[in-house]
């Protein structure tokens, strides 16, 4: 993992709201869908879109479309590099 991608994943990760989200994204037992987010933030449909964007610009989460919903995931093995990285601070 660069340099570019870890201040990418830390911007993502310094806005509470996605932070949140990607916590209980990791959390879920199935891979939510943007429904699911919306509900748990109570957010409206056009900010979960912008927040899930930028979670997924960043590398931390991948999606799915399985016909009219769109399926969100940790991507686990970013995850793991960027608190690696960390680490070595």
């Amino acid at each position: 993992m660069d340099e570019t991608q870890v201040l990418a994943i830390a911007k993502a990760l310094a806005d509470g709201k996605r932070f949140e989200m990607l916590r209980r994204i990791a959390k879920s037992a199935e891979a939510p869908t943007c429904s699911c987010v919306k509900e748990w933030t109570g957010l409206s449909p056009a900010t979960v879109t912008h927040h899930l964007q930028e979670l997924e610009n960043a590398g931390l989460i991948a999606t799915e479309r399985t016909g009219k919903y769109v399926h969100i995931s940790l991507r686990r093995d970013v995850w793991d590099a960027y608190v690696k990285k960390l680490s070595e601070i």
